[in-house]
């Protein structure tokens, strides 16, 4: 069975940088089981503003041909931006299971944001489903330079955490130390105060 090509993960493209953005209403849409690529094809159908960040995603066949498939970055979840109307049509797709309205957009902006920009350089991400308690940084050099985060260890690697707070979801980076500058108290520092 063929692997489909890449589809876009936003309607309208420069969504994410675009006034309608930062001016309107946004809502979480959590999808049925695997059905995030269908909603955001009926939402580009009847265009409705989203985002459903996707990822590269390497496999080989048991024949040993490599496979690219593109993935949500976020199983289940897909961002939509519109009022109360658009937030129906999405419900009425048949997609989605539950709607939450997000308060704080501009919150949400910068980490998509952020999300985006790091999709787009093609670094190897993992997802963190739990957003561990660590020290803010904010990376100085480097194709990541000027992003800002949360350091989490594992395995002797020094991974910086970009979160989707509302969701406590986030992806991580492998950076060096030596990349990061600190921008906040360490979390035994304000555990003390």
């Amino acid at each position: 069975m063929p692997i489909l090509p890449k589809e876009p993960d936003r309607f309208p493209l420069n969504l994410l940088e675009s006034d309608v953005a930062s001016s309107s209403a946004w809502w979480l849409l959590y999808t049925k089981s695997r059905q995030e690529k269908q909603l955001m094809r009926q939402l580009r159908e009847i265009e409705v503003a989203h985002y459903g960040p996707q990822i590269e995603q390497r496999r080989r066949s048991p024949a040993g041909r490599v496979r690219t498939s593109y993935v949500p970055l976020f199983a289940n979840y897909i961002f939509l931006c519109g009022s109360d109307e658009s937030r129906y049509k999405a419900v009425c797709t048949g997609c989605v299971q539950k709607v939450t309205e997000i308060t704080d957009v501009d919150m949400l902006l910068t980490d998509l944001s952020q999300v985006s920009d790091l999709i787009n350089i093609g670094a190897p991400m993992s997802i963190e489903e739990r957003i561990s308690p660590g020290q803010q940084v904010r990376v100085k050099n480097g194709p990541f330079a000027g992003f800002e985060g949360v350091v989490i260890r594992r395995d002797q690697e020094t991974r910086l955490l970009v979160s989707v707070r509302f969701m406590d979801q986030g992806v991580s980076v492998k950076l060096d130390d030596c990349q990061l500058d600190p921008i906040g108290p360490a979390p035994d520092e304000t555990a003390t105060s």
